[in-house]
């Protein structure tokens, strides 16, 4: 038995986000980036481990967005060409730095390099569905994926039974279209907890689910190991918390590996430096200036002006991966012994969840950073072995019985992030539509195949607009208009839909052009929303 365990989990999500009545849409690019900076690295890095023989080990939530979008034809097409478009401005941007700018050609060199890379990775090894890519990680035994909220709804403020239980069991029945078997696990949205979930939760054949820190430290009664070991609640549903030790490590502003001053800073991009003339080809058809993904720069230092920044040196920023990762590892044990002797002998388990787009994104080298990891997660396995939570599980250890207390992952702990004055205006909508459904789907036992339809769509809008990205960015104060019209247009298709079908005068084309706009979840059945289910 070794010192102490580690599990890392990545939580891989993003909002549905497709807009096929525009032949372009910046919004999309978040989805973009996202395959180019954070999925593609971390297939391809997870791939080349498994191939050396290093064992990674990790668990992984693909959520049913990210999975309904990766799988999309129409934003496979579009990737595809945003993916062309970026190799062909990096090998235009290596002729021109080479001329005026020598002092970035080995960073524009390492952009041509990997984008040529990734353009080979998407069209030929992955045949530009990475779903097959994770399901195979999966298979090969590196992942253990689990699901999350069918559209992210941030469950306790979700007014009834039958919309909490839809959010899951919608979710779980996409997992097994896409990864042909059950999730063993979910990432609750945000991490919010309530009591009463993880009864959906067992009836929907899942056996644990991640909570924040505050679900386990608040709960009934004290945990005995704190955060470092899992609890089950009373109904027999296991519950896995974040380490806090380990997530403010590479989270926060001031400690956290990112702000490292040789890693590449995030906020100059070549999109807002470069002439516009010269960008104008590379841009959307409107020719509005955008981040494009090739930066420059390094971090440089804390108080380092954004306008003063040093050229970035991928050599260097490879070196201080390696470097942070050895001593992330070290640290891990070091904490793996003071737990162990405070806890007479048991092994400790550090649970370690972030979102998988802070790897390659928000840093970078965050990619790097976990191949290390698991290279020295390899060699020092004996005091530190990576699992995920059901080999935790599947391991027998015993485990203390618990009721966990209502939290979150947000600031705080509790729900304030996604329920305040700037976002409060959207509940009575949404509460609204969720006692509507039921009553609809309670009605309609025996629908025509147009009824059908739209009892399916209803459920689709409704899901579309509970996901908790919207109340987030709104919050946030980022995209705030962008978000709030995606609620308020879900909430408008599903009263035009459900008065149609009310007053037996649906609209078949207005139906049919909502279909082909919000076409998540083809596999759908509203009954889901019957409250006899």
């Amino acid at each position: 038995m070794p010192v102490g365990y580690f599990s890392l989990i990545l939580h891989a999500h993003l909002p549905f986000v497709r807009h096929p009545e525009y032949p372009e849409f910046l919004e999309e690019d978040w989805l973009y980036e996202a395959i180019t900076e954070v999925y593609l690295p971390l297939i391809y890095s997870f791939q080349n481990l498994h191939e050396a023989g290093m064992n990674p080990r990790l668990a992984m939530n693909v959520s049913p967005p990210l999975c309904e979008m990766l799988a999309d034809e129409l934003l496979q097409e579009r990737y595809t060409r945003h993916l062309e478009n970026l190799y062909e401005l990096s090998k235009k941007e290596l002729e021109r730095v080479s001329r005026e700018e020598p002092q970035f050609c080995e960073v524009v060199k390492m952009y041509v390099e990997n984008l040529g890379a990734s353009l080979d990775l998407w069209n030929v090894k992955y045949q530009r569905n990475l779903v097959n890519a994770f399901r195979e990680l999966q298979e090969e035994g590196v992942l253990e994926i689990i699901t999350c909220g069918a559209t992210h709804g941030f469950l306790p403020l979700i007014s009834t039974e039958e919309s909490r239980r839809a959010q899951i069991n919608i979710a779980v029945g996409n997992y097994r279209k896409h990864f042909g078997r059950q999730p063993r696990g979910i990432w609750l949205p945000e991490c919010a907890y309530e009591p009463g979930i993880e009864n959906l939760l067992k009836n929907a054949g899942i056996e644990y689910f991640i909570g924040d820190s505050h679900a386990l430290l608040y709960g009934e009664p004290r945990p005995r190991y704190g955060v470092h070991a899992p609890v089950v609640c009373p109904n027999g549903t296991a519950v896995f918390a974040r380490d806090v030790e380990t997530s403010e490590q590479v989270w926060s502003a001031e400690v956290g590996y990112p702000g490292n001053a040789d890693y590449r800073e995030f906020y100059r991009d070549v999109g807002w430096d470069l002439p516009l003339e010269y960008l104008k080809p590379h841009l959307h058809k409107d020719g509005t200036r955008r981040h494009l993904g090739l930066k420059y720069y390094r971090i440089s230092g804390r108080d380092i002006s954004t306008g003063d920044k040093q050229p970035y040196v991928p050599n260097r920023a490879r070196e201080k991966a390696a470097e942070d990762a050895a001593n992330f590892v070290g640290k891990r044990i070091e904490q793996a012994y003071k737990l162990r002797e405070t806890f007479e002998g048991h092994p400790p388990l550090v649970t370690a969840p972030y979102d998988a787009e802070l790897y390659g994104h928000w840093w970078f080298e965050g990619p790097q950073f976990l191949d290390f990891l698991f290279r020295e997660l390899h060699y020092k396995k004996d005091l530190i072995t990576p699992v995920t939570p059901g080999d935790f599980l599947d391991a027998h250890l015993p485990i203390q019985i618990q009721q966990p207390s209502a939290s979150s992952w947000g600031a705080n702990g509790y729900y304030k992030v996604w329920l305040n004055e700037g976002n409060a205006w959207m509940y009575p909508y949404s509460h609204d539509a969720e006692r509507r459904i039921t009553e609809l789907a309670n009605k309609y036992n025996e629908p025509t195949d147009l009824e059908r339809r739209v009892l399916n769509q209803l459920a689709r809008e409704l899901l579309l607009a509970q996901s908790s990205d919207w109340a987030f960015q709104i919050y946030q104060g980022t995209t705030v208009q962008y978000s709030s019209n995606r609620f308020k247009s879900h909430v408008q298709r599903f009263g035009l839909l459900a008065t149609g079908l009310e007053n037996s005068d649906i609209n078949e084309d207005l139906l049919k052009e909502i279909e082909s706009r919000d076409n998540i979840f083809a596999e759908i059945d509203y009954r889901i929303y019957q409250s006899h289910r």
